[in-house]
């Protein structure tokens, strides 16, 4: 966003196989096309999100995840002793079974 307006025309022609090159340097890139009248496309570059992945960019789960990546880059990881985790798993378990 906030790129600048490239103010220019090129022409070009469109092959045999209906195919019309806009340069490597957009090889692989998703695209729009927009068809408004006849004779007249619209390419637009595009992000295509996953339909499984949708949910991640929810607006509230989006501050969210901003919130936990602010958050992650201020502690620095730190390897875990997983003896003490499972003497505390297993003094909790033992804590549960008594109250029961």
């Amino acid at each position: 966003m906030g790129a600048a307006v490239l103010d220019y025309q090129v022409v070009k022609s469109i092959g045999t196989s209906g195919q019309i090159s806009l340069g490597k340097e957009h090889a692989g890139r998703k695209v729009l096309v927009e068809n408004p009248e006849p004779g007249v496309w619209i390419i637009r570059t595009a992000t295509i999100i996953p339909d499984n992945e949708h949910w991640l960019h929810e607006p509230a789960l989006k501050k969210s995840i901003g919130k936990a990546l602010a958050w992650a880059s201020k502690k620095p990881a730190k390897e875990s002793n997983l003896a003490a985790l499972k003497v505390k798993k297993a003094q909790s378990t033992k804590r549960k079974e008594n109250s029961a």
